[in-house]
C-alpha cells in the first residue's frame, strides 16, 4: 500500500507529501475572457479550440470522482466562466454531489454578465461568488481591462439583489491602480461587502512581472493605518490574511509573494482542457482527458475499475506536490498564465 492511501475499508484521499489534504477543487470550464487584465491575459490570445474543451460530461465524471476523494468545495473559473455556454446547467447538475459530501459550489467571475445571469446562478443552487474589480475610477478601469466600468457595477447589484453571498478580489499593481487602496475599502465598509487584496503574481500572460510591481501586505496596511484601527486575525485555511478595522469591517489580504499560504494550501486545478495542476505554480501538469473520455466511452461510469485507473495517475501526482511557491519560484520552465490556470 502506497504511504499516502489510508486504510482499504475506506475511500482514498488526497494527501500530498507534507500532510496537506486537498478539500478544494478548481476548475476552470474555459480560457476565453472578454477582459484583458494585464496581470492575466495575454496582448494576443491563442484560444483552445471548442472541441478540445472538456466536456460537461467529463466534467461531471470527474468531480464525481473529486467528491468522493474528499474534495469539499468546488469553483467554477475562467477565463471568463460565464462565456461558456452551458454553464448554468452544469452548476444544477452539481447539486447531486452535495448527497455524497459536496458543501459548496463557487464561481469566479469578472462580473461583467453577472446582471444578465445572477438569477439563473442562484436558481441552479451556486453558493457564492468571487468578483473580480481592480478600480472603482471608470478611466483606469477600461485601461486596465479594456472594458466599461458600469456593467460590472451593475452585476454587482443584481448578485446582491439576488442575494448570492459573494466577495470582491482586488489585484494591486503599483502604478497601475494602487492608488485604489483607500477608495475601495471605503466603498466595500459604506456596502459591508467582503473585500480581499491580492498581491501581484507572476501570472500574466506575457510575462511582465517583476517584484517591483508589486503592491505588498505590509505596503497595504502602512495606506490605510491613517485612516483605520488595524487587527490582525486568526489564519485559518484561507488564503487571504484577515484584518479586522475599526472593530467593524473585515477585510482580507492574499499575499502569496511576500508571505505565502503554501504551508496550509488544500486546493488543487484542472484547467479546460483537462490538465490537472497540484499547485498554481507547478512546473507540470497532468493530463488526465483521455483517462476521462475512455470513462465515458466505455460506459464504465465511476466503477472500481474506473477508481482504479485514475488513482494510478492522480494519486501519486498529488502526493508529490511541492512545497510551496518559494520552493520552486526560480525553477519556472512552464509559461504559466491564469487565464488557463482559473483564479
Amino acid at each position: 500500500m502506497m504511504k499516502h492511501e489510508i486504510p482499504e475499508t475506506n475511500l482514498p484521499i488526497l494527501q500530498d507529501q507534507y500532510g496537506r489534504i486537498k478539500r478544494k477543487l478548481r476548475i476552470s470550464v474555459t480560457d476565453r475572457c472578454n477582459f484583458k487584465c494585464v496581470y492575466c491575459m495575454p496582448e494576443h490570445p491563442e484560444w483552445m479550440k471548442k472541441h478540445d474543451l472538456l466536456s460537461f460530461e467529463s466534467l461531471l465524471v470527474f468531480c464525481t470522482y473529486m467528491v468522493k476523494l474528499g474534495i469539499e468545495n468546488i469553483r467554477i473559473t475562467g477565463g471568463e466562466p460565464l462565456m461558456r455556454q452551458g454553464v448554468v446547467h452544469f452548476i444544477r447538475d452539481l447539486q447531486q454531489l452535495k448527497k455524497i459530501g459536496l458543501k459548496r459550489i463557487s464561481m469566479t467571475t469578472n462580473g461583467h454578465y453577472l446582471a444578465k445571469y445572477a438569477d439563473q446562478l442562484k436558481a441552479a443552487g451556486l453558493d457564492d461568488l468571487n468578483i473580480s474589480l481592480d478600480s472603482l475610477d471608470a478611466k483606469q478601469f477600461k485601461a486596465l481591462t479594456k472594458k466599461e466600468l458600469n456593467p460590472v457595477l451593475e452585476g454587482i447589484k443584481a448578485a446582491q439583489k439576488a442575494e448570492i453571498p459573494f466577495k470582491i478580489n482586488c489585484v494591486l499593481m503599483k502604478d497601475h491602480n494602487d492608488d485604489q487602496i483607500l477608495p475601495m475599502v471605503r466603498w466595500a465598509k459604506d456596502q459591508n461587502i467582503p473585500l480581499r487584496f491580492i498581491e501581484f503574481m507572476p501570472l500574466d500572460g506575457d510575462q511582465h512581472w517583476t517584484k517591483d510591481a508589486v503592491v505588498s501586505e505590509a505596503e497595504i496596511l502602512a495606506r490605510l493605518k491613517p485612516y483605520y484601527a488595524i487587527e490582525l486575525l486568526q489564519q485559518n485555511h484561507e488564503p487571504a490574511r484577515q484584518y479586522l478595522l475599526d472593530d467593524d469591517y473585515r477585510i482580507g489580504i492574499i499575499s502569496t509573494i511576500t508571505h505565502s499560504f503554501c504551508g496550509e494550501c488544500d486546493r488543487i486545478r484542472l484547467t479546460a482542457q483537462g490538465e490537472l495542476f497540484n499547485c498554481l505554480f507547478a512546473q507540470q501538469g497532468l493530463n488526465i482527458k483521455n483517462d476521462l473520455l475512455n470513462t465515458i466511452k466505455e460506459h464504465i461510469g465511476l466503477s472500481e475499475l474506473s477508481y482504479q485507473m485514475l488513482d494510478q495517475k492522480i494519486k501519486p501526482y498529488i502526493w508529490h506536490k511541492a512545497k510551496g511557491y518559494h520552493a520552486i519560484q526560480n525553477q519556472q520552465v512552464r509559461k504559466i498564465s491564469m487565464h488557463i490556470l482559473g483564479g
